[in-house]
């Protein structure tokens, strides 16, 4: 299993940016997968952009551009670069790991892009 925490969300304008991070331990060496996704209001639970132990990175097509998925093996980190954030970019953003078939969940941070 492995425990992920979020951090770096927050209120920002249009156009404006943040970064999240992602600190992941437990058996962070099993790890074959870390990706971001993100719940707005009403909506399901989208992927947003992810890194697998290659180091290769993909990203969907609404953030293409915009965001930049990274991480930092020596400190069991992930990030979430995003410039030019939009109003629809609001939502609740989560880290996850994956480990073969399983997928294990942070908490969550809040990003809400004002217009």
């Amino acid at each position: 299993q492995v425990q992920l925490v979020e951090s770096g969300g927050g209120l920002v304008q249009t156009g404006g940016s943040l970064r999240l991070s992602c600190a992941a331990s437990g058996r962070i060496f099993s790890i074959n997968y870390m990706g971001w996704y993100r719940q707005a209001p009403g909506k399901q639970r989208e992927w947003v952009a992810g890194i697998i132990s290659s180091g290769t990175t993909s990203y969907a097509g609404s953030v293409k551009g915009r965001f930049t998925i990274s991480r930092d093996i020596a400190k069991n980190m992930v990030f979430l670069q995003m410039n030019s954030l939009k109003p629809e970019d609001t939502a609740v953003y989560y880290c996850a790991a994956n480990i073969g078939s399983r997928t294990d969940w942070g908490q969550g941070t809040q990003v809400t892009v004002s217009s």
